[in-house]
């Protein structure tokens, strides 16, 4: 069964101590082009080697040994941004208030309908994706920071605090004409337009990684 939408192919890993539950959503998912890796316990899943950066967990809650609410607390911890979609067959309501409360996209009890999985593994997968888009940006923003000398990124804090050249030129001891050159360099390497586009960048960087 298909989504409504698009379904863009993305790799989804399925966690269930169940076979017969495995092999039915690893055909669902594969139906609509995703890739699918099967595990039957948090143990094999933490094993795994060699495997591409998931998309999306599929995740059963109650599993032999160690649960799926503590792979979640586990994975957390790591610092893992992996969403989490956790079907199970004995969900009650405040294990899935724990799942969401902890950042799960879906906590679906079975039996569910196909479409409902699929919906939720979308969204899941449009997490990942905007998360991975927005470190991408960030990785790029931080390079052309780190490409600015000492001195431009002095001017730049200065430029987007709102003051003029000649206000700069006083504040740091230098001619209007050098800072202008220094300004330039700023807006070259920064790869922006205007000033309106340079302050926002900077927002950026200081709200991520404090730089500006």
């Amino acid at each position: 069964m298909e989504s409504d939408a698009a379904v863009e192919k993305a790799l989804v890993f399925v966690v269930d101590d169940d076979l017969s539950v495995r092999e039915s959503l690893f055909s669902l998912l594969r139906s609509v082009g995703h890739d699918v890796q099967l595990f039957d316990s948090v143990p094999a899943f933490l094993d795994r080697r060699g495997s591409a950066a998931a998309d999306c967990l599929v995740l059963d809650v109650r599993l032999p040994g160690q649960s799926g609410l503590e792979l979640q607390r586990e994975l957390t911890g790591a610092g893992s941004d992996l969403p989490i979609v956790f079907i199970t067959g004995h969900g009650d309501v405040p294990m899935s208030v724990t799942a969401m409360k902890a950042g799960a996209i879906e906590f679906l009890t079975k039996p569910f309908r196909d479409q409902d999985l699929l919906d939720a593994v979308q969204r899941g997968i449009d997490l990942s994706r905007r998360r991975r888009a927005d470190t991408a940006h960030m990785d790029d923003l931080n390079r052309r920071y780190e490409s600015l000398s000492p001195r431009e990124r002095e001017i730049m804090v200065l430029v987007c605090s709102g003051m003029m050249n000649k206000q700069i030129a006083a504040e740091l001891q230098l001619s209007e004409i050098t800072v202008k050159v220094h300004r330039g360099k700023v807006m070259r390497k920064m790869q922006v337009e205007s000033l309106p586009e340079l302050v926002r960048l900077s927002d950026r960087l200081t709200a991520n990684e404090g730089k500006v």
